[in-house]
């Protein structure tokens, strides 16, 4: 399969939205099956299409595919030879699994970190080092928004510029009034809109007075990646306490992010958009994971809208510079011939 085929096949998948792994061969050191620049389709069960090495690559392969999926971060992975020598069996890690599903010929062995690069010490009897890359493919992230309200409409015109293609959910509402919404669902019914609209979206309860316990439980029922709730701290734990004697589930009433919105000073409906987004893209980049209850102090913003966001700052990752690669190893035993 030539790497054109690999990448119609990843094309497919992505259109389907099936989140899986575009798993390349980097570097080499012989004997190996595998070549650089060799691409394989990875889901979270098996080998899709393409060829990235035998038998003994493909446990570590799998198990780096799945934590991939479950964070969205990159990896660079290094498989060689264990210092343990080859063996065929070990007690618990994952079995291999073939381009057709079946099981490989080895399990894996080791695992350590050498700088950016995680090391696998596979013991096999057929030999090479692989150095591999692992990029996650998810599903597009998506925005539903949840009110009738000017920051609704902000919100609506703003998210598709930063790449979340935004759903208006509110009971009556006017598409004409939502003109850069991918879709507006002109009901606010739990049901209903749960029926329309598929799992895992980010949701943001812009009703600001308007239907709020409606607009709330539209988004629990959802399977939303995250809730976000665009009001004060006081009034968030009213409505919360409300939901759960309503009868919804307490776990996932408590983890509604309220009040929503980075400490930015906002005042006006497009400026406070702008601080909810901030937050929302930082959970869909995985650099921050906000909690209902991880912002105490809210600021009250005049606008038409009164609003309330808060300025409690939010900790910040620090950039760290990417390290040199390591040197390869010298081949101890073999692995990765397939």
């Amino acid at each position: 399969m030539s790497s054109l085929d690999v990448l119609a096949h990843a094309l497919r998948l992505q259109q389907q939205g099936e989140p899986f792994c575009l798993v390349s061969v980097l570097r080499v050191q012989a004997p190996a099956s595998a070549r650089p620049g060799d691409k394989a389709v990875v889901s979270g069960q098996r080998i899709e299409a393409g060829w990235i090495g035998g038998g003994c690559a493909q446990p570590a392969v799998l198990r780096t595919v799945k934590q991939a999926l479950a964070d969205g971060r990159s990896r660079l992975i290094r498989i060689t030879p264990s210092d343990a020598g080859p063996q065929t069996a070990s007690p618990s890690p994952p079995e291999g699994v073939g381009s057709s599903g079946e099981a490989g010929p080895s399990r894996a062995g080791t695992e350590r970190t050498l700088q950016d690069v995680l090391e696998f010490g596979m013991a096999c009897h057929s030999g090479g080092t692989l150095d591999l890359f692992v990029d996650p493919v998810l599903p597009r992230a998506r925005l539903v928004v949840v009110g009738d309200s000017p920051l609704a409409a902000a919100l609506a015109g703003l998210a598709p510029r930063v790449g979340l293609p935004a759903t208006v959910v509110a009971h009556g509402a006017d598409s004409v009034r939502f003109a850069d919404a991918e879709r507006v669902i002109a009901s606010d019914d739990a049901a209903e809109v749960a029926a329309q609209v598929a799992p895992g979206a980010f949701v943001v309860v812009a009703t600001q007075g308007r239907r709020d316990l409606q607009g709330l439980r539209a988004a629990l029922g959802l399977q939303a990646r995250q809730v976000f709730f665009v009001a004060s701290a006081r009034k968030a734990a009213v409505l919360r306490a409300a939901l759960v004697e309503a009868g919804h589930a307490a776990e996932a009433v408590g983890a509604i992010v309220a009040p929503a919105g980075e400490p930015i000073g906002a005042q006006t409906p497009e400026e406070i958009a702008l601080s909810v987004l901030a937050t929302v893209v930082a959970a869909r980049r995985g650099t921050s994971a906000p909690t209902g209850s991880a912002r105490t102090e809210p600021v009250d913003h005049t606008h038409t809208d009164r609003a309330e966001l808060v300025e409690a700052p939010a900790p910040r990752p620090q950039r760290v510079a990417p390290a040199a690669w390591p040197e390869l190893p010298p081949i101890k035993g073999s692995c990765c011939g397939g």
